[in-house]
């Protein structure tokens, strides 16, 4: 399977997903993108008409976790840690509730890491 085909079918999976899953105000959704260096989670809205509203974000690249990051040995692990970011930022802006849009991705590695962290930091799915 070349590259392409497993970003293709990844996109229908997120596709598939993203009609089930809408993020509302009681329970808004936590949604995952991943590159091959970084990983990236935003708390998302979406209103009945017009586009979605970013609460909270947080990934690799946040200044507050970067010491934390360079003691971790994988991207699992800094997946975990910024996870656990994201669970204190929302619990902050008084958010402990989400709907869960891994993006397509298969909830395998970085991904479940990052909901594990997101968990230990007290959201609940």
């Amino acid at each position: 399977m070349d590259r392409e085909e497993k970003v293709l079918r990844r996109k229908r999976r997120h596709l598939r997903v993203r009609k089930k899953v809408v993020g509302t105000e009681d329970r808004p959704r936590l949604t995952v993108y991943k590159s091959l260096k970084h990983i990236y989670a935003q708390i998302v809205v979406d209103p009945p008409i017009g586009p979605s509203k970013t609460i909270v974000g947080a990934s690799t690249l946040s200044k507050e976790v970067q010491e934390e990051l360079k003691n971790a040995k994988s991207k699992t692990e800094k997946a975990r840690i910024v996870g656990r970011l994201i669970a204190k930022r929302a619990i902050e802006k008084g958010i402990k509730k989400v709907a869960f849009d891994r993006s397509g991705y298969k909830y395998h590695g970085r991904v479940k890491a990052l909901a594990e962290g997101a968990r230990e930091g007290g959201l609940e799915f």
